[in-house]
């Protein structure tokens, strides 16, 4: 029997144990933190090491390594394994191995890619059950884990994290979004982070397609040797596959859907929207079934939420803003009157793009560890230590008409566990201040 290392035991570790066990590996799960499923894991026979990795795993002989993706490469003991050239894989492409009657349509990028891959998921499930997966919080392997011989397809979302760890991973149909800065606390370099995305097309074939977003010009520089059939996506052109004019969105000369029933604010999510609506196209969905979605769908939580309407000032929370250019993309979808809420641990990126939104931000309240860091970014601007305390200046500072618009620019983890964390604190704190409110 071949044995498998598990490094990281969070819902994906565990998932993906179960399925290589359920295969016919031995499985060895390591963590640095305390396991609590310790006791159940190791009933069914999977070896567990938790509150550290003991060296003597370095000894064994391992078939493959499994890495949670949100565990850098240069972590001593993973990076013991990379110099030995082990095969190190990410749960995803267990899953694939696995599941083999599932079809796939795929999505990475650095911003939207949550909101292309719900729209898409609900537009497959309308026309049949389908399933989603990935960096949206539902591990693959559990789907591979519960629904093996079954025909489903699934919406899945990719991290480039996920897609370091692939090797024969193939998906009907994919697209990266755009490519702008981030991780670069975790990659080597800007270049191995956009990189790193477009491995999610390697391994396609001439029966399958690639979304590329001409519009982007890092996609245009790095897209490129694509195995596939690739459909250009464009907001600004009309020579190009996927395109739209003053009232619709076409691919080529088919009309997807009507640009007036879209809910979702900012261009940026109409090319959104697009994006899903051709990708449900293409894996067979019909247009009534796409239409009906983009009638119906109001936006994913966390981004751009609208939470409230207070003595007429607006509340949106858009937590999953974690870098500059989602931060830009929310600020994009205002025209003026924002007080804007931002901040929180330093990814190591430049904030200089927020700086052509200086005259729709009214007030920039920053706070946690880049709170400083926004001075030189906007006219008004204050510093404060924590979300709560710019909350409650921000509604001292509000007037009729204006927008409370959280939207960090950074990833959550100075003071929050997650972005979807800290979107239901901003959101419980406008509920509070709204209760508060009604009965003075």
């Amino acid at each position: 029997m071949e044995t498998v290392l598990v490094i990281g035991a969070a819902r994906s570790g565990i998932a993906v144990s179960k399925l290589l066990l359920k295969n016919g590996y031995h499985v060895v799960l390591t963590d640095s933190n305390a396991i609590k499923e310790k006791t159940e894991l190791e009933s069914l026979g999977i070896e567990v090491f938790d509150g550290g990795h003991p060296d003597s795993l370095k000894e064994k002989k391992y078939a493959f390594i499994v890495k949670n993706p949100g565990i850098p490469y240069r972590v001593p003991f993973v990076h013991y394994f990379v110099e030995q050239n082990a095969k190190i894989y990410t749960e995803i492409e267990v899953a694939y191995r696995y599941a083999k009657n599932f079809n796939y349509a795929a999505v990475t990028g650095t911003d939207g890619k949550t909101t292309v891959t719900t729209l898409l998921y609900e537009m497959l499930n309308r026309q049949k059950k389908s399933l989603v997966a990935g960096n949206i919080g539902m591990p693959l392997c559990e789907l591979a884990l519960e629904y093996t011989d079954e025909d489903y397809n699934v919406a899945l979302e990719l991290s480039n994290f996920q897609l370091l760890g692939i090797e024969t991973f193939r998906p009907h149909v994919s697209t990266v979004t755009n490519l702008a800065p981030d991780h670069l606390d975790y990659m080597d370099s800007l270049e191995a982070y956009y990189e790193s995305k477009m491995r999610i097309y390697e391994n396609t074939n001439a029966d399958d397609y690639f979304i590329r977003n001409v519009d982007d010009e890092n996609i245009v520089k790095y897209a490129q040797n694509i195995p596939c059939h690739v459909i250009d996506f464009s907001l600004k052109r009309k020579d190009v596959d996927l395109y739209k004019d003053d009232k619709y969105a076409y691919y080529k000369d088919t009309q997807l859907f009507t640009l007036s029933d879209l809910k979702i604010v900012g261009e940026f999510n109409c090319g959104n929207a697009m994006m899903a609506s051709c990708m449900a196209y293409l894996m067979g969905v019909s247009l009534f079934n796409i239409q009906e979605v983009i009638r119906e769908f109001s936006g994913v939580e966390h981004r751009i939420e609208y939470v409230d309407t207070i003595d007429n000032v607006r509340f949106y929370n858009d937590s999953k803003a974690t870098n500059t250019h989602a931060a830009c993309a929310g600020l994009s979808a205002f025209e003026k009157n924002v007080i804007l809420l931002c901040g929180g641990k330093d990814k190591h990126i430049s904030f200089d793009d927020l700086k052509q939104y200086d005259g729709v931000v009214k007030k920039c309240i920053s706070f946690g560890q880049t709170k400083d860091k926004f001075k030189d970014i906007f006219t008004s601007q204050m510093s404060v230590e924590t979300m709560k305390d710019a909350f409650e200046k921000a509604v001292l500072l509000a007037k009729p008409g204006d927008i409370v618009l959280l939207c960090p620019a950074c990833s959550s983890f100075d003071q929050f566990k997650n972005y979807e964390i800290r979107g239901e604190i901003f959101k419980q704190m406008v509920h509070a201040y709204a209760a508060k409110r009604n009965e003075e």
